[in-house]
């Protein structure tokens, strides 16, 4: 299966990758982010049972580019989103 090319925004949708995909495509994400000075991003993995806000969390807490992250407010998602700060200096 060929790479699939997703804009580097300030926002990624996980509804359509698939939950294995996940921990490869945060990690290749937020390196692309801070490549091109993206700091702040906003993860909707949606809000349904919340298996996979935890997996996103349990993901952010190990991956060692994330500065900070927390449940995005209501106006952004709500529990359906998690913020995420990436660190500005990765060397």
């Amino acid at each position: 299966m060929n790479p699939v090319k997703i804009p580097i925004e300030d926002v990624i949708d996980l509804h359509t990758f698939q939950p294995e995909e996940v921990p490869d495509l945060l990690s290749d994400y937020f390196t692309a982010c801070t490549e091109k000075g993206i700091y702040s991003v906003r993860v909707i993995h949606g809000k349904g049972q919340g298996f996979l806000r935890r997996k996103v969390q349990k993901l952010l807490n190990k991956n060692p580019i994330v500065e900070s992250f927390k449940n995005a407010p209501a106006d952004a998602g709500g529990w359906g989103a998690t913020l995420v700060e990436l660190k500005k200096n990765n060397s």
